[in-house]
């Protein structure tokens, strides 16, 4: 699979600050922030795989395809598809609660 093929559209996301494409080999493709950032990607990794561990109802399905990792300024959007983890930093732009 070529690189163009698998960031096609991560380009797109609104606010997004860089993106990674991991698989168990290491890092496939990067850019913006997170370009060659293979210390955010073994972190990510991690979180993944502890993530996977977890079986709450003993099903035999992935226990998840979506986690956002949601700090103050930024949130890591990651994707689990096929073989490959796709990880997109985007801007937080948290909004102020509404007082009604």
């Amino acid at each position: 699979m070529t690189t163009a093929a698998l960031t096609q559209g991560l380009e797109r996301i609104p606010d997004q600050l860089g993106y990674l494409v991991i698989s168990e080999d290491g890092v496939l493709a990067s850019a913006g922030e997170l370009e060659n950032d293979e210390n955010t990607a073994g972190v990510i990794m991690q979180m993944v795989r502890t993530a996977s561990r977890l079986r709450i109802d003993g099903s035999a399905d992935p226990p998840f395809k979506r986690m956002s990792v949601i700090l103050e300024d930024f949130v890591y959007v990651v994707t689990v598809s096929g073989q490959k983890v796709f990880v997109v930093k985007r801007q937080n732009n948290q909004q102020e609660p509404v007082n009604a």
